[in-house]
């Protein structure tokens, strides 16, 4: 995405941490090659010192990258960063952004975004697929990328990740990634790049993620969106830090084996999150893991209490408490009765099996 920010002198932010590979900038500074144009310019506005630039294994800030990125679209009037057989002039993707404004949810509206990218590059196709319950962007291409085939597949889906998480205001954390080249040298930042696993030569480029956010209602207007489009490329170096969705994986994690005990750093394992986050994120939908883990107890108890002749003891087993003192004191704050009670006054009300 571009922005709209002057080419003038900028300060980076301090202690940034360096982890975008010198490729990317190289592959930038092919497209001015391409161009006969000359990028000293913006490796000076991006402090990106030229004997970096003769060691593969150097790395950049996200700060550098969006600024080098940022000058060399203006320059180059190419948001596409000569990654097609033709350029993208400046403003490309902000009309794509705003045609997919209007859209009831995000489904619809990354349907619209695959669809008009094909209007204005016809080198790449866009493709939202729905399989079961995963989502996925995937990337058919229709001509050769060259040298930029990274650069650009990388770039690309990051981007239309970071318009999809924007425009429903969260984080959406991937299932996977897929590229179709071989393992770069600096295979270990694209663990950074895409939250989950990445695989390397699996055709097509695509990235993969839990369907339900394609249900999830826009949160963003016109105002919104001039606000973002004069910074908008941080969507795509920057990862989205609030998920909207995520009480709701974590009861679904939690009732899909509700005898565990669900430690938070295994829980955060299993929805590529650190523990941390874990916690943060659910402090600000006003939830909490002790809570949401209550609730799936409760569930699990009442239903198994209802709906079968189990001992209590092997109910509590079942609903993930360590022993049966402790299952009949939380039962018991939770209905004001013993698990035995509650059992005996809603006798008839389901169906008992064994």
């Amino acid at each position: 995405m571009p922005t709209s920010l002057p080419p003038t002198a900028v300060m980076p932010p301090q202690g940034a941490s360096a982890v975008t590979p010198i490729a990317f900038v190289q592959a930038i500074l092919l497209a001015y090659q391409r161009r006969g144009m000359n990028p000293a310019g913006a490796l000076a506005q991006a402090q990106i010192a030229p004997a970096a630039l003769l060691d593969a294994s150097s790395r950049i800030t996200a700060w550098q990258m969006e600024r080098i990125s940022d000058v060399a679209m203006q320059e180059l009037d190419d948001e596409a960063l000569g990654w097609f057989s033709r350029r993208l002039p400046w403003g490309s993707y902000g009309m794509l952004a705003r045609a997919s404004l209007s859209a009831p949810t995000l489904g619809v509206a990354l349907k619209r975004w695959c669809r008009h990218h094909a209007l204005i590059a016809d080198d790449i196709i866009l493709t939202l697929g729905v399989a079961g319950d995963t989502a996925s962007v995937s990337i058919t291409e229709q001509h050769g990328l060259g040298a930029l085939r990274e650069f650009c597949l990388v770039s690309v889906l990051r981007n239309i990740l970071g318009v999809a998480c924007w425009l429903i205001d969260s984080r959406i954390p991937l299932l996977g990634a897929q590229l179709p080249f071989a393992a770069p040298l600096h295979r270990e930042v694209y663990a950074v790049l895409f939250s989950g696993p990445t695989l390397f030569d699996s055709a097509p480029a695509a990235i993969r993620f839990d369907a339900r956010y394609l249900a999830l209602p826009l949160r963003r207007d016109e105002r919104a969106l001039q606000q973002m489009l004069q910074r908008a490329l941080p969507l795509t170096v920057l990862p989205y830090r609030r998920d909207r969705l995520l009480v709701q994986r974590v009861r679904q994690a939690l009732a899909a084996h509700p005898a565990q005990t669900h430690g938070a750093e295994a829980l955060a394992t299993m929805l590529h999150v650190s523990p941390r986050t874990l916690h943060r994120q659910l402090k600000e939908e006003g939830a909490s893991l002790q809570s949401l883990k209550d609730e799936v107890r409760r569930a699990r108890a009442l239903e198994l209490l209802l709906r079968t002749r189990r001992p209590i003891k092997q109910v509590a087993e079942a609903a993930g408490f360590q022993n049966e003192k402790s299952f009949m004191r939380a039962f018991k704050g939770w209905t004001g009765q013993s698990p035995a009670q509650f059992r005996q006054n809603q006798q008839g009300l389901g169906t008992e099996n064994p």
